[in-house]
């Protein structure tokens, strides 16, 4: 059986405010999670991301609660025909420690994807090493802002 959610969490050292903007702002987006992004901010807003290798996925805010909460749910990788029920869920959270940053990232509802057991299989594994490699991306991005 497929897990339904996948759980990353790291320590940035730069202050939550920094972390809030790579994950919220499009010119910071564009620079750690693809090619270009473009961001309408809010509850029911659209988070655009293009990547020259994937194409541009579509994502819809759910949450969004000001350096602390971020939250949107899109179609993973792979998946044709994005509708409501072929989507997961992608929530950030971020907590303040020390200096830095305690960010945790979840994306779940992989179990409850309307497709075949072999695409929710692909779309979990590929999005596994996803998330490790892009939130290592994103340290490295925001700990470069903050020098």
């Amino acid at each position: 059986m497929i897990p339904d959610q996948i759980e990353r969490e790291i320590v940035i050292n730069a202050p939550v405010e920094r972390v809030w903007a790579a994950l919220t702002e499009a010119q910071h987006i564009g620079a750690w999670f693809g090619q270009s992004a473009e961001v309408d901010l809010r509850p029911g807003g659209a988070l655009t991301v293009t990547w020259e290798e994937y194409g541009t996925a579509r994502t819809t805010i759910e949450r969004v609660e000001p350096k602390r909460f971020f939250s949107w749910r899109w179609t993973p990788g792979g998946i044709k025909d994005s509708t409501p029920d072929r989507t997961t869920l992608v929530e950030f959270s971020l907590v303040p420690e020390g200096a830095g940053t305690r960010l945790k990232v979840v994306e779940s509802g992989f179990r409850n994807l309307n497709v075949t057991d072999e695409e929710r299989a692909q779309a979990f594994k590929d999005n596994t090493q996803g998330w490790r490699d892009e939130i290592e991306e994103l340290r490295g991005y925001v700990e470069k802002l903050a020098s």
